[in-house]
């Protein structure tokens, strides 16, 4: 196909058309990656109706002009909108059908123009807007498409190839954003399928639409380092989370604004888009019935649509099990702090279920974690003495075979997976990381919360006081000072590897000291500091 210097409403149509198609051969893929503990498992599915019911109204256009087309994609977008993709969506259309208005075809700056006000009108559709969803990759496509839209001889195909390469770097991009995307080790669904529209619709101007039949659409991985050999799940704590309710309201006199504010405490994901006669309103609450009534105060209901949440969670958590591949052998730990649950996940943990000191989970909590997992055989590590025996009651209250590795520190914990081989048989790993969470030695260091008398150790408060394998044997007035006093009732001669992980309250630079005292004292061994982000202790240390 030739490139032309301008696009018209035919051709938006048909390149749209196009990317619904195209659209339709990855909504599974793009529902499947919808692994938030909230129950939208939808995303590719609400996105692809959407822009049918667009390019549907797109055909009953009253002309082939791009204003024309555009505001006929607006409208259809609106009214077929499903879920806060799909409205989403509509308020891109929107966007660009405000941006074009009177006008028979566009250049490349129009078309750049166009997307930023469809970035612009997305935002202004939400009252929260969260960076890291498919908001930012409009965001990022309309600034990649505004700088190649002033290059020298510019044309609207290149606009789009610039506006899908930004695409798929700021969904590579979106867990590094968003932390739940980054637990989850997936890209956003949204943006995902943003970037899935605007690369059909660049295969169809470049002439391609003949070969889209026998291609499939490209699922992006995210751009931050996998987390884990195994399938991830993050265990929160198990709360209603109630009923999407959507619906199109039809008045006289409406304002949005007025709307959003309204309904703002009556549930969560508020999403209200339209103008003074229509709008669309998506909104998750555990009291369908009152936010029903209060529209039915201000005008007339259509496509009015309630669906228990919990239901659908349940249902997705059960997709999401099928969809999984299947392991001998999945490992659940207990771990506080992010950056500890990071290297837990990055050594081969399935599941990190929040916990440890003064934050023990219950018995509850470690089954459902067990039970999440693909495999049927499971280790779980306790990496704390207080919740051992909360995790043995869990052997006899599933079908799966259970095993439970005691380990009482952080340190422990980690030797323990570092012995799992993954060609072994479970029995033979559960010796193994029994055997190897006795090699390590673990330091804890804190703060002395009051003064008192210990062991033999006089305390005051605010001191530094350093357990070793959870008993107290050292304190004084800084931390470097009473980890080396630990360190030295320690064989150093024939420790390799000593790894420090610092907590919430300890700042880098400080850690990166510690660090270089040990390296100072013990230049033969392998220092590492890690960020832990634990609560409570200043420094966890592990010697191997």
């Amino acid at each position: 196909m030739e490139r032309a210097d301008t696009i018209n409403g035919q051709a938006l149509r048909e390149m749209f058309s196009a990317a619904t198609v195209w659209l339709e051969k990855s909504a599974s893929d793009i529902d499947a990656l919808n692994v938030f503990p909230v129950p939208d498992g939808d995303t590719g599915t609400n996105m692809l109706l959407t822009m049918r019911s667009g390019i549907e109204e797109a055909y009953r256009a009253p002309d082939q002009s791009m204003s024309a087309v555009a505001q006929a994609m607006a409208k259809g977008t609106l009214i077929g909108a499903r879920g806060n993709s799909g409205v989403i969506l509509s308020q891109i259309w929107r966007g660009i059908a405000q941006a074009v208005v009177g006008k028979d075809s566009i250049t490349a700056i129009e078309l750049a123009d166009a997307l930023i006000q469809a970035s612009k009108m997305a935002y202004r559709g939400l009252s929260s807007p969260v960076e890291g969803t498919m908001l930012t990759v409009i965001k990022d496509v309309a600034s990649a498409a505004h700088v190649q839209a002033t290059a020298e001889d510019s044309d609207p195909v290149s606009v789009i190839e610039a506006a899908v390469n930004a695409a798929a770097e700021s969904v590579a991009n979106t867990p590094n954003l968003l932390k739940v995307l980054k637990e989850a080790g997936v890209v956003d669904a949204g943006g995902q399928g943003l970037y899935t529209i605007l690369e059909g619709a660049l295969q169809y101007l470049r002439g391609e639409a003949e070969q889209m039949q026998y291609r499939r659409p490209h699922i992006i991985a995210s751009s931050s380092p996998a987390a884990a050999k195994l399938p991830q799940a993050m265990i929160a704590d198990e709360v209603p989370f109630g009923y999407c309710t959507e619906f199109m309201l039809e008045g006289k006199v409406l304002d949005p604004e007025r709307l959003r504010q309204r309904l703002a405490k009556k549930g969560e994901s508020l999403i209200v888009v339209g103008d003074g006669g229509m709008a669309r309103i998506h909104i998750h609450t555990t009291d369908p019935g009152t936010v029903l009534h209060y529209a039915t105060s201000l005008g007339t209901l259509h496509q009015v649509s309630v669906r228990n949440m919990d239901e659908q969670h349940h249902d997705f958590l059960e997709m999401q099990k099928e969809r999984m591949p299947s392991v001998d052998t999945a490992i659940v730990a207990v771990v506080s702090g992010d950056g500890l649950s990071e290297v837990f996940r990055s050594l081969g943990v399935a599941v990190v279920v929040p916990g440890g000191q003064t934050m023990n989970p219950s018995t509850k909590d470690l089954l459902r974690a067990i039970e999440s997992v693909a495999s049927d055989k499971v280790v779980l590590l306790t990496n704390n003495g207080n919740v051992v025996l909360a995790a043995e009651q869990t052997c006899s209250l599933t079908s799966k075979r259970v095993e439970v590795i005691p380990t009482k520190t952080i340190p422990q914990g980690v030797a323990a997976i570092l012995a799992f081989d993954y060609e072994a048989d479970f029995d033979t790993n559960v010796q193994l990381m029994n055997k190897a969470k006795s090699t390590v030695k673990s330091i804890e260091i804190t703060r002395a919360v009051r003064s008192t008398q210990l062991g033999g150790l006089k305390i005051r408060r605010k001191q530094a006081i350093a357990f070793l394998d959870g008993d107290l044997v050292a304190v004084a007035d800084d931390h470097i000072e009473v980890l080396h006093s630990v360190l030295a009732r320690l064989d150093m001669k024939h420790a390799e590897v000593v790894t420090v992980y610092y907590g919430a309250d300890t700042e880098q630079a400080e850690a990166e000291q510690v660090g270089d005292s040990i390296r100072e004292r013990y230049p033969q061994l392998q220092i590492e500091v890690v960020r832990g982000g634990h609560p409570h202790y200043n420094y966890i240390v592990s010697v191997e």
